[in-house]
């Protein structure tokens, strides 16, 4: 059985447009990936335009990854992601860019993959892990309707410390079923 993907054709938003990243996009996505806020995109962090140009293709090709553009300038402010887990099982997220912060974007674009997951792709489960301190995306879980299902302590590490021991973070899961999408 072939792992499902994303969306091939683009979703949209009053504001926004959710569609497969192209090679145009590098300079977009280095602007918020050269210095990732969250620690999660840490090993993410690009060093330059050719790592962005080579990233865009790689996500082009993959599927995972999807750029929200802003219908306004027309530029990648951001991206949202969803991995498969069998049977029916998407664990999702996003990453933006800070200057695009406080709009309501992330909560839109979230928004419209979450039904998309549910209505296009068939899923019965969507789940997202959080970082502890990143109160943002917490919050975005909730207005999504996830509930917090539980904290794991010194759950995972994505950066060193200067001694190079790895420095651990506690991280939520949230989650939501079809059902209480549907609700």
């Amino acid at each position: 059985m072939e792992t499902p993907k994303l969306a091939l054709t683009p979703l949209e938003t009053d504001r926004l447009i959710l569609r497969r990243f192209a090679a145009g996009d590098a300079a977009d996505l280095f602007a918020y990936l050269h210095q990732p806020r969250a620690a999660c995109f840490a090993a993410m962090a690009l060093q330059d335009m050719a790592a962005a140009e080579a990233e865009v293709l790689k996500r082009a090709a993959e599927g995972e990854y999807i750029a929200v553009q802003s219908k306004t300038d027309g530029r990648v402010i951001g991206d949202v992601f969803a991995m498969f887990e069998a049977p029916d099982t998407w664990s999702i997220g996003w990453n933006f860019n800070s200057a695009y912060a406080g709009a309501g974007y992330a909560s839109e674009a979230a928004r419209a993959l979450v039904d998309h997951l549910f209505a296009d792709k068939a899923a019965r489960r969507l789940y997202a892990y959080v970082e502890e301190d990143n109160l943002a995306s917490q919050r975005l879980c909730e207005r999504l309707g996830m509930r917090r299902e539980g904290l794991f302590r010194e759950f995972i590490s994505f950066v060193n410390d200067a001694a190079g021991q790895p420095i651990y973070v506690n991280t939520c899961q949230y989650a939501l079923l079809r059902h209480e999408w549907r609700a």
